[in-house]
């Protein structure tokens, strides 16, 4: 869900400026999923730009606020989301965590790295929504350890039906910074991408897992 449409076409736009998303309808690239897909989008990039990284720091900061109150925590989804969470923690000037896939096979085999209590507030940070798996493993790992999950915020969503069923299933609130909604609207807007490359988009988005180059 969009807290602000205006901060939602404002990151759009910056995530095209950067090129954090590209667009490739002739190779294509393959996602972790095994989709292929026209379009990837890798936030990370927002870290080496420091006005960039200090808007979607603050804007996260201030949608958490408006959104969950005051949290205890502020975990980040390994690895994408560890920097961006820990910027807005930093800024919100609570403790930070991070989540990792699974846990270590060796040390304390921890999932969860840094401290958290049992029934303390969370809200998890995510840079980047596809079908939402691999963010929801990060819930059920928190979940696990009893504390009590406000919600997720992420920078940036594909929008997926799968997503919102997954999300919906495990009775997770979550919220996006901006979408593919707004990003299709900001690129043609500012014709990153012509009106052949919108339909593709646009037609890609309908039935992503069967998606041929």
């Amino acid at each position: 869900m969009i807290l602000d449409k205006e901060t939602a076409r404002k990151t759009a736009e910056l995530l095209l400026q950067i090129k954090a998303i590209k667009l490739d309808a002739q190779q294509g690239f393959k996602w972790a999923s095994g989709w292929n897909s026209p379009i990837y989008c890798d936030n990370r990039i927002i870290l080496s730009y420091p006005p960039i990284r200090n808007f979607i720091r603050e804007n996260m900061a201030k949608q958490i606020e408006q959104l969950y109150g005051k949290a205890d925590v502020i975990a980040g989804v390994a690895t994408g989301a560890i920097g961006i969470g820990m910027l807005v923690a930093e800024y919100l000037s609570l403790p930070f965590v991070y989540v990792r896939p699974e846990p270590k096979s060796h040390g304390r085999k921890n999932q969860i790295e840094g401290k958290i209590d049992e029934g303390q507030t969370v809200v998890v940070i995510e840079d980047l929504i596809s079908t939402g798996k691999s963010s929801l493993n990060a819930i059920k790992a928190l979940e696990a350890a009893n504390v009590q999950i406000k919600g997720m915020l992420a920078i940036f969503s594909y929008g997926f039906e799968e997503a919102r069923e997954n999300f919906e299933k495990a009775k997770v609130e979550l919220h996006t910074l901006s979408n593919y909604e707004y990003l299709l609207e900001i690129a043609q807007k500012t014709n990153y991408i012509n009106q052949a490359e919108a339909e593709l988009l646009m037609n890609w988005h309908k039935d992503p897992a069967n998606w041929k180059k």
